[in-house]
C-alpha cells in the first residue's frame, strides 16, 4: 500500500467560520486607518494654508498617507478577496505584474515631467528661424569687422 502525502502546492477552500467577528475587526481597523488618513490630509491642508508652510513636513505626511493607503489596499485584497488564503505562487502571479504596473506609472510620470521641463526651455523648443538668421548675420558682421 502506498502512502500519499499532501503537496504544499494544493490549495484548500478558505475557512469562513466566524466571519462576522473577523469582518468587524477588519471594519474597525480600516475605519481607524481612514480617520488617520483624513486627519493627516487636514493637517497637510492647514500647513499649506499657514503663513510658513514646511515643505518637508508636508512631504513626510504625504508619504505616511501613501503607506497607509497601500496597507489598506493590501489588507482589503488579503481579507475580502481571500488572496491571503492562497498559495505563494498564485499570490506572486498577481503581485509581480502589479509591481511592474506601478513601476510603469512611475516611469511614465517621470518621463512626462522630463518632457514638460524640456519643452519649457530653449533647448526643447523649435528654433525660431528669425532669431537664427539674426544670429548668423551678427556673426557675419563680427567676422567682417575682424577682417
Amino acid at each position: 500500500m502506498s502512502q500519499h502525502t499532501i503537496s504544499p502546492e494544493i490549495s484548500f477552500a478558505p475557512d469562513h467560520g466566524g466571519g462576522t467577528g473577523r469582518i468587524w475587526k477588519v471594519f474597525i481597523l480600516l475605519s481607524v486607518l481612514t480617520v488617520i488618513e483624513l486627519a493627516l490630509g487636514l493637517a497637510i491642508y492647514k500647513i499649506h494654508k499657514g503663513e510658513h508652510p514646511n515643505a518637508s513636513l508636508v512631504l513626510a505626511f504625504k508619504g505616511i498617507v501613501c503607506i497607509l493607503t497601500l496597507f489598506k489596499a493590501y489588507y482589503i485584497v488579503s481579507v475580502f478577496m481571500h488572496l491571503g488564503d492562497e498559495i505563494r505562487n498564485f499570490i506572486m502571479t498577481i503581485i509581480m505584474p502589479l509591481t511592474l504596473f506601478i513601476w510603469f506609472i512611475i516611469a511614465f510620470l517621470y518621463e512626462g515631467n522630463s518632457w514638460k521641463e524640456l519643452r519649457n526651455t530653449d533647448a526643447g523648443s523649435k528654433p525660431n528661424m528669425e532669431k537664427v538668421r539674426e544670429a548668423k548675420e551678427k556673426e557675419a558682421l563680427k567676422q567682417g569687422e575682424k577682417d
